[in-house]
């Protein structure tokens, strides 16, 4: 006798009958045919930013972000059309380390100015991972009121392990969100290493975020991030916190008297506030219009903007020449050979680079 699928079936049992199974239908039906996303011309991209259409923003964004040589003709095309309308808006950078509260106090400010009449957009660099290469682009799940605002815009970007890329991306974001309407910028940054820096090079005020009793009081008097600083909050002073946040804003202030008076002419001022609360975030935004305010007095502003824009420049050369190197078909047949010399000690490193490099130019 065959054996029966199902045991209960066999002669040795009586009165018991499993039935068999129906076959479950697909999950998703094969009648179903997806709609293939029309591709707007640069024109109708331009027109859609123009009215604020938050949809064609963010396809606009994505376009940027692509490596596709097609895809980055048309990013430039709509961004150089773009151009004339942008250059109007206050651009913040915010850094802090992990955990300092950077997403709370992003929302808790950006629910303060969007109250207050203003359109705000949230750039994130989020770091992406070195061995898969992803990254999470979780900020907007933080910022769970903000995020559905209309008045917002929350962008979550990867820096997919070129810092260059991510400062020309972010850049030219930038231009597109101004032409959209939105008068506040806000860059988040990835909050490790030299992220600060590529950061710093494109925005008007570049806010600290700091916390209290962890022991940073010490290495936030190391120069570096602090010389960046146009200001610094110790963020969540709240409940029993407080005592120790003002000590920690009187170490950060007493700091600050070391160093050298910065190009803007003002000291960065060191204010404490709570995202969680919402106390301190008036005296936190005073702070960054009072700075912007002085400097477009005196000129730095402009200033600012135009080294900003050349060394922006020479971070494109940077970056075009390494994609355009890597993209040499000639240049990637010849890569894994010289892989495997280097692995097999046959040859250093250093000859492996120059032999590419003399390559590549030699067939320009």
């Amino acid at each position: 006798m065959a054996k029966n699928k199902h045991i209960e079936n066999e002669e040795q049992y009586t009165g018991l009958t499993v039935n068999e199974g129906v076959v479950q239908p697909p999950s998703i039906s094969p009648y179903l045919q997806r709609a293939k996303r029309r591709q707007f011309t640069a024109d109708e991209y331009v027109a859609g930013i123009l009215r604020g259409d938050i949809s064609i923003l963010s396809q606009a964004v994505t376009l940027i972000e692509s490596g596709k040589p097609e895809h980055q003709a048309l990013a430039q095309e709509v961004i150089e059309k773009c151009l004339p309308y942008g250059s109007k808006s206050c651009r913040v950078g915010i850094t802090g380390v992990p955990g300092a509260g950077k997403s709370s106090f992003i929302e808790t400010m950006g629910m303060y100015l969007v109250g207050k009449g203003h359109r705000l957009a949230v750039l994130a660099i989020d770091p992406s991972s070195e061995r898969s290469k992803g990254s999470i682009l979780g900020d907007k799940t933080r910022m769970e009121e903000l995020s559905v605002n209309p008045q917002a815009f929350i962008r979550p970007s990867p820096s997919a392990g070129s810092l260059g890329g991510v400062a020309r991306k972010t850049r030219e974001t930038i231009v597109l969100c101004e032409a959209a309407g939105f008068d506040t910028i806000f860059v988040e940054t990835v909050g490790v290493g030299q992220s600060e820096t590529s950061v710093h090079s494109m925005v008007d005020f570049f806010l600290l975020i700091q916390l209290a009793g962890t022991g940073d009081e010490l290495q936030g008097i190391k120069r570096g991030i602090m010389e960046m600083a146009d200001g610094i909050i110790i963020n969540k002073a709240d409940g029993n916190n407080i005592h120790k946040a003002n000590l920690a804003r009187i170490q950060f202030q007493n700091a600050l008297q070391l160093f050298p008076m910065p190009e803007s002419g003002l000291r960065p001022q060191v204010l404490t506030c709570s995202a969680r609360e919402k106390t301190g975030i008036v005296e936190v935004w005073d702070m960054v219009e009072n700075y912007l305010s002085h400097i477009r007095k005196t000129g730095f502003f402009e200033q600012k903007r135009t080294e900003q824009s050349t060394r922006l420049m020479y971070e494109s050369i940077d970056e075009q020449l390494k994609s355009h190197f890597y993209s040499n078909d000639q240049i990637a047949k010849q890569l894994k050979t010289y892989e495997n010399k280097v692995r097999n000690n046959e040859m250093s490193s250093f000859i492996a680079a120059r032999n590419l490099l003399d390559e590549y130019f030699s067939k320009k």
